[in-house]
């Protein structure tokens, strides 16, 4: 009929296998392979490091569920920009996105993809550190292949993110259990005075809580895809 409007509607193609992927997939990330030595080099202290990740954890812990509520009460994709739409306006909710483009997602890509060609050709080099050039064109093609798939369908983009995820969950397994191991092998040396050394400047804490933030990171990405979950629950209670 003359006159009638259809929305556009995203697929709803994600089920509950996708979205759970798609939270550990990017929670668990290069961050969390590379940070830890970071955290520990910079405060100094193995009790002082086991206290950075558990306030970071307990922070991105808060953080998750905040979202989930936010993704309940407005049930639209786009994560930050759409909250930030409905409660402060168009000016800021533009001005969000702008730098989100231009500078805050570009910038972590950039990180990941070279964390993650680093590792790619480093078998390649062993013994010697790979060529700058070499881990950067690594790294550029890691970004186009993975934007083309998600391009391409979002069937394979899930299911690339599930087999990537179920191999980083049994990577992290694998090195708890040996961690494990060597506890019960008596190898405790680490946790005598695990306090001692411990670098209380203001910018050793704040450089180590970002870095364990950066592994947490990956919290808020399952609302950027809300209207392509296949069953999304919504509950509004007006009090």
């Amino acid at each position: 009929m003359e006159g009638d409007k259809q929305k556009l509607n995203l697929r709803r193609e994600v089920g509950i296998i996708g979205a759970v992927s798609f939270i550990a997939g990017t929670m668990i990330g290069s961050g969390i392979f590379m940070s830890p030595q970071y955290v520990l080099s910079t405060v100094g202290s193995p009790g002082a490091s086991l206290v950075i990740w558990a306030c970071c954890g307990l922070i991105a812990m808060l953080g998750g569920l905040c979202y989930a509520e936010l993704g309940t009460v407005i049930p639209e994709s786009g994560a930050e920009y759409i909250y930030m739409l409905r409660t402060a306006g168009k000016v800021v909710a533009f001005m969000f996105v702008f730098s989100f483009i231009l500078v805050m997602r570009p910038a972590s890509a950039t990180g990941i993809a070279l964390s993650i060609a680093e590792y790619v050709v480093a078998p390649f080099y062993e013994g010697c550190t790979p060529p700058p050039l070499v881990v950067k064109c690594v790294a550029a093609g890691s970004i186009i292949v993975l934007a083309i798939i998600n391009c391409v369908s979002v069937r394979w983009a899930t299911a690339i993110q599930v087999v990537s995820t179920v191999a980083k969950v049994l990577a992290l397994a694998l090195i708890a259990l040996g961690g494990v191991v060597m506890l019960f092998q008596g190898n405790t040396q680490n946790f005598d005075n695990s306090f001692e050394g411990t670098n209380l400047g203001v910018s050793s804490i704040g450089i180590a809580f970002y870095q364990g933030l950066w592994s947490y990171d990956g919290w808020n990405t399952l609302n950027f895809l809300t209207e392509e979950l296949k069953h999304p629950e919504v509950r509004n209670y007006c009090l």
